[in-house]
């Protein structure tokens, strides 16, 4: 644990509040300033390209979006937060959205479905606020042998997968559960499919097993030299195959149906 204590920035020791706006700001000073996270988010917001094709024109709304940088890869996407914070266009709770019924394309989220404390509230608002067709694409932890040995010992957020999927404490930050993902469309699908069946599992798979963990993430120092990441993610296609047991994040794609 030592180790880690060296590792994490300087930033970070002084962070007394998680659920504050000055974190978010840190977020976004952290993200520009390492290259090999930098281009991990990229290639995450083009995982949401990817799964919402011809977004030109389109209703796209990130939820929770932080201290990212969405719009330089989908210019036209709404950026919101819970709490005012710089450079985000929309304030609003997950839990109680200001769009109009069936007006909304696309929901994006990177990492904040297992920070929302009432998912069941959350699903159907946003089932309220797509078109038919409309999509929600998130971005969250995975449950392989690897991501629970990593995320159970050197990561500050709980993973228990046997929880229920309301969150007791609330906190922007503070508080989540990295495998509620898992728990609602893995352990508990059925139960998602009978309560939502409006909302489609389109897709789910698993993937990026070191590039976050060498990037060091929103609290560590990056681990490897920013020239590294073509050849890291080069080996991460060529282990793609063990994903299933590697890959530290999942992407959940759901469509809204009639």
């Amino acid at each position: 644990m030592k180790l880690l204590e060296w590792l994490k920035l300087p930033e970070v020791h002084e962070i007394e509040n998680l659920d504050a706006p000055a974190v978010t700001v840190l977020h976004a000073e952290i993200i520009r300033k390492k290259p090999f996270l930098r281009r991990l988010y990229i290639d995450f917001y083009r995982q949401f390209a990817e799964n919402v094709p011809d977004t030109q024109g389109k209703t796209l709304v990130e939820l929770g979006s932080g201290g990212g940088f969405i719009k330089q890869v989908l210019k036209n996407a709404i950026t919101s937060e819970v709490l005012e914070v710089p450079n985000v266009d929309r304030v609003f709770s997950a839990l109680e959205m200001p769009f109009e019924r069936a007006s909304v394309d696309a929901f994006f989220m990177i990492d904040v479905l297992h920070h929302i404390t009432e998912p069941r509230v959350f699903f159907a608002e946003a089932m309220r606020c797509l078109k038919n067709g409309g999509r929600i694409v998130m971005i969250e932890p995975a449950n392989t042998p690897w991501s629970r040995f990593v995320y159970k010992n050197f990561h500050h957020e709980p993973f228990d997968v046997r929880a229920d999927w309301e969150l007791t404490k609330a906190g922007r930050l503070s508080h989540a559960n990295g495998a509620m993902p898992w728990i609602i469309f893995t352990r508990d699908r059925k139960i998602f499919q009978k309560e939502f069946p409006s909302l489609k599992i389109v897709k789910i798979y698993n993937h990026t097993p070191f590039r976050y963990l060498l990037s060091g993430g929103l609290t560590l120092r990056q681990l490897v030299p920013s020239f590294a990441y073509m050849p890291v993610k080069t080996l991460e296609c060529v282990l793609s195959l063990l994903n299933n047991l590697l890959g530290m994040f999942q992407t959940i794609v759901l469509q809204k149906v009639s």
